[in-house]
């Protein structure tokens, strides 16, 4: 008698889209830290962003505690969602998403709107543990300004 051994499903299209948007919905509304837990990799977990690489989940800790201080009224909305390159185990990703968010550079008298394009790719598989989507690299790849936009 054999033991079949279960193999993961395959990363789909629909599935990375879900999580896109549910990743990016805790972003705006500056979820507590530890529901972003369950969307990383607990093991190898890379996060390059333009002002800082992430790594684990102390990096991102200490880069969330910071964003959510600095930025305020953020607005995700997920442009696109492309799978370029899938083993059934992992997938990359590229993603677009439109970011809009206020920040305030003390002591000015306004604060200043950020409104942007960001053009990521993220490498997501399935956590061993709950077999749902995990993202175990994220790169922030480049930003595109919209016209008259505050910088970073």
């Amino acid at each position: 008698m054999s033991v079949a051994t279960l193999t993961p499903a395959t990363i789909t299209d629909s599935e990375v889209k879900a999580f896109a948007k549910d990743w990016y919905h805790k972003l705006d509304i500056h979820a507590p830290l530890e529901e972003f837990r369950a969307l990383l990799a607990s093991d190898g977990l890379e996060m390059v962003f333009p002002e800082v690489t992430a790594r684990g989940w102390e990096g991102y800790r200490d880069w969330y505690e910071r964003v959510i201080r600095l930025f305020f009224d953020e607005v995700h909305i997920v442009k696109e969602t492309k799978i370029i390159r899938n083993t059934g185990e992992k997938a990359e990703v590229k993603v677009v998403v439109r970011w809009e968010a206020s920040v305030w550079k003390a002591p000015a008298p306004r604060s200043e709107r950020i409104i942007l394009d960001a053009f990521q790719t993220w490498t997501v598989q399935r956590s061993p543990e709950t077999q749902k989507l995990v993202i175990s690299r994220y790169v922030v790849d480049s930003l595109q300004y919209a016209e008259g936009s505050a910088k970073l």
